[in-house]
């Protein structure tokens, strides 16, 4: 998958985010992961491990085993089922920031986490962690990103982390997108990103529509399962997921499978 998604523009992997189900693995299988991602890339892109935790002190260990494993950045996230105030968030990103001399990224996605970092809230922390240099900004919300351009200035690199606001996050000010569906659909992501750069034109408008059901598959409570299903489908990756998900049902596998079939036949056509 590593080379697959290299070889079709992608300039970076994250491993260990929502799509790998991080929760649901052991600390050594995440370390393991790492290991095999570095290997697979072989130096043609950076690496980012995703850093996600229970507890402070857990978080922290782990960000020193992967830095110790080759990883080349931290992509950090609050702590899991505790929703902390601002206070212990603090603490805890900076505690993780602390760890290692490793680049860092903020992930916001209070949808998933139920913990909204707000733009004056990160910018408190880019001011007190030299390797803080990125966001993935998941709330939803297109004026964070407006927001965060304007108050960060070029000092933090701003990655869109919802596929359905690729373009409109580009357009704010975003230069970055971590992406889901990229999985399944590298070739077309890679070219929606690099259009959405260039600015508004006929191909982008056209891509983008086409898209767009699909890039929405990123934005509901089962896209883990709903992504990997059209990956299977598409040959290039597995359905299969782990307790507490479960593949997806008869009605949600053959409504997916339409929208993976017409945005098929029209990219052929």
């Amino acid at each position: 998958m590593i080379t697959r998604l290299i070889e079709s523009g992608c300039r970076g992997i994250v491993a260990l985010g929502s799509l790998g189900e991080a929760q649901t693995l052991s600390c050594e299988e995440k370390i393991g992961i790492v290991e095999r991602a570095k290997r697979s890339l072989k130096g043609r892109a950076p690496l980012i491990a995703g850093v996600s935790a229970l507890s402070t002190t857990e978080a922290v260990s782990f960000a020193n085993a992967v830095h110790e494993t080759g990883a080349d950045g931290l992509m950090v996230l609050p702590p899991y089922v505790y929703r902390g105030d601002w206070r212990e968030t603090e603490a805890h990103l900076s505690a993780v920031f602390r760890a290692t001399p490793l680049s860092a990224m903020l992930y916001n996605n209070p949808i998933a986490y139920g913990t909204d970092i707000t733009p004056e809230q990160i910018m408190k922390l880019r001011a007190r962690h030299e390797n803080f240099h990125a966001v993935k900004e998941s709330s939803g919300d297109i004026r964070r990103i407006t927001d965060l351009k304007h108050l960060a200035s070029d000092s933090l690199v701003l990655f869109v982390g919802v596929d359905d606001l690729i373009v409109e996050g580009i357009a704010a000010g975003a230069t970055g997108w971590i992406a889901g569906l990229v999985n399944a659909f590298a070739v077309e992501s890679v070219r929606l990103f690099d259009l959405a750069q260039r600015g508004p034109s006929q191909e982008l408008e056209e891509l983008y529509a086409r898209f767009l059901p699909l890039l929405r598959l990123d934005t509901v409570p089962k896209f883990v399962q709903l992504i990997k299903f059209v990956q299977e489908e598409l040959g290039v990756g597995s359905a299969r997921v782990r307790p507490p998900r479960l593949e997806l049902a008869s009605k949600d596998q053959k409504d997916t499978l339409a929208l993976v079939r017409s945005f098929v036949e029209r990219r052929t056509a």
